[in-house]
């Protein structure tokens, strides 16, 4: 076997047998010879107008052929282990619990909102009735805010765990082959759904517990310890050792835990909108052709990040070919969020933009301690919610006009269902937020002249870009700071940002608390 890079056309980077001639080529060999390869890593450089494809090869000649098996975890069958608790059913939990079975625990996965096959039924009832489930939706239920999200596997956060653990791991429940070397793998919304009951699947058989439609309602700490903790149904379970992942947007956890006199920290996060533009636009920018994509070629994306008035601003879940949805968790609020299935095959592009918002900023929201950004997150998804007139429509403005503080008289075609309504968004919106997004869409115009375009339309409001609590912890127990036995996990806690730093962190979490078991034995 040797390992061999190669740069190359699209077209010719689709094609086996091309491929196979180039690295015959490349080693010289003759006609003949028997050729297996396997690429390890690809990456598309766009930086001008000839494409080119990075490919890096494993390649086998002769009769000898590569191993077709890729990696393959083995979870033993934990049913009479120690019960561990998971509070939360996210990446960030269903990792935990993988990583428990494979250190032979068992975990048992309590869950706010419903299975994923019933929940899709909750998001119909979203779109076609306007009827929220508050605890089955874009952000609760099996699989968390990532199940119905584009399934981007693309972390910077390489020293937090195995990243490629992580990937073999969506590989091996039903995931594309491409995220194993893709340099951005993503999954996609229609595939994403069939993994997450993969991975339920895996940790039945292996003798763990998954109840759904159970709500936390309180944690009973004893002398700085997690003794139980008790649900809306009236179930207590007694337990010393207490996984919390419950994600970025479960308000009421943080209220509770505030109420419980559980220490928390304010910490910066990040609010914008969601701006999409028609997919052929972003197509034609990005690979430097006024005709736009070659049937060679994915749905472009873009990555901006520029610092005005102090602050970062930045483009993030940029999803090509996807679509706009409604991503509230309560009533009386207006949130959006992007998704794309695999194929990445509408005809718009969107991204969330999102501004710096600093402890320093809330003044007076003060009052509120810990909890004054989270006050602060609720306030701004309020008045989006009023200024579009309710109903889950969504408050939005041609670029171009947001920019210049001009109302839109009408609106472009917007993949946003149920409906936008022309709003002037840079009157309404806090100026920290509304002035940040006018100076950062000027200065990506100075990097792409076309992108700054009233063709594109924000839409309000990307609010749940990462949490504005951290649940404290110690660093090397991963414990909370004063409560032995809590291990706040995941975006909830505000140590991850994704899919994949999330997973990461509940495997962490998780040989912590195997860690602390095997100790007291």
């Amino acid at each position: 076997m040797r390992e061999l890079s190669i740069t190359t056309s699209p077209k010719l980077a689709s094609s086996r047998n091309e491929i196979k001639r180039i690295i015959a080529k490349e080693l010289e060999l003759a006609r003949d010879e028997k050729i297996t390869f396997r690429i390890v890593k690809k990456s598309i450089d766009a930086r001008n107008s000839k494409i080119k494809v990075n490919l890096k090869l494993q390649v086998v000649t002769g009769e000898e052929k590569l191993d077709d098996n890729y990696s393959k975890h083995i979870f033993p069958n934990v049913s009479q282990s120690p019960k561990v608790y998971i509070i939360g059913a996210g990446p960030a939990g269903l990792f935990a619990a993988m990583k428990l079975v494979k250190l032979g625990l068992c975990p048992v996965v309590i869950e706010r909102g419903k299975a994923v096959d019933e929940r899709k039924g909750s998001l119909a009832n979203l779109h076609r009735d306007k009827l929220l489930d508050l605890d089955s939706n874009y952000c609760f239920g099996e699989g968390g805010a990532g199940t119905f999200s584009d399934g981007k596997l693309y972390t910077r956060s390489k020293k937090r765990g195995n990243i490629e653990s992580i990937l073999e791991l969506f590989h091996q429940h039903g995931a594309q082959d491409e995220i194993l070397y893709e340099a951005h793998p993503h999954i996609g919304t229609n595939v994403l759904p069939k993994i997450i009951k993969n991975i339920r699947e895996t940790i039945l058989k292996s003798g763990g517990e998954i109840v759904f439609n159970e709500k936390l309602k309180e944690i009973n700490i004893k002398d700085n310890k997690v003794v139980s903790f008790s649900c809306e149904s009236g179930l207590v379970v007694e337990t010393e050792n207490l996984i919390l992942a419950t994600g970025h947007s479960a308000h009421d956890i943080y209220r509770m835990l505030d109420k419980q006199n559980v220490e928390l920290e304010l910490k910066s996060f990040a609010m914008g909108v969601r701006l999409e533009h028609p997919q052929n636009l972003i197509d034609q920018i990005q690979y430097h052709n006024p005709k736009g994509r070659n049937k060679y070629l994915p749905a472009a994306t873009y990555s901006f990040l520029t610092r005005v008035r102090d602050r970062g601003v930045y483009s993030f879940c940029m999803c090509p070919g996807g679509v706009i949805v409604p991503a509230s968790t309560n009533y009386k609020q207006q949130v959006v969020n992007g998704m794309s299935s695999s194929e990445r095959n509408t005809q718009f592009a969107n991204s969330g933009i999102a501004v710096e918002i600093y402890p320093s900023d809330l003044g007076s929201y003060s009052k509120y301690g810990a909890l004054a950004g989270l006050e602060f997150q609720a306030d701004f998804e309020r008045m989006a919610y009023e200024k579009a007139g309710g109903d889950f429509k969504a408050p939005a403005q041609r670029m171009l006009d947001f920019v210049n503080s001009q109302t839109s008289e009408n609106l472009p075609a917007c993949s946003y269902q149920p409906e936008i309504v022309s709003s002037d968004m840079h009157n309404w919106m806090p100026s920290i937020i509304s002035k940040s997004l006018q100076l950062a869409f000027k200065n990506f115009a100075k990097k792409s002249n076309k992108f700054l375009t009233n063709e594109a339309v924000i839409v309000g409001v990307e609010s749940r870009t990462s949490s504005p609590v951290r649940i404290p912890r110690n660093r090397e127990t991963y414990q909370h700071i004063k409560i032995e036995g809590l291990y706040p996990c995941g975006e909830g806690a505000g140590y991850a940002g994704g899919i994949v730093s999330a997973a990461m962190d509940g495997e962490n979490c998780a040989i912590a608390i195997a860690d602390r078991i095997n100790k007291a034995n």
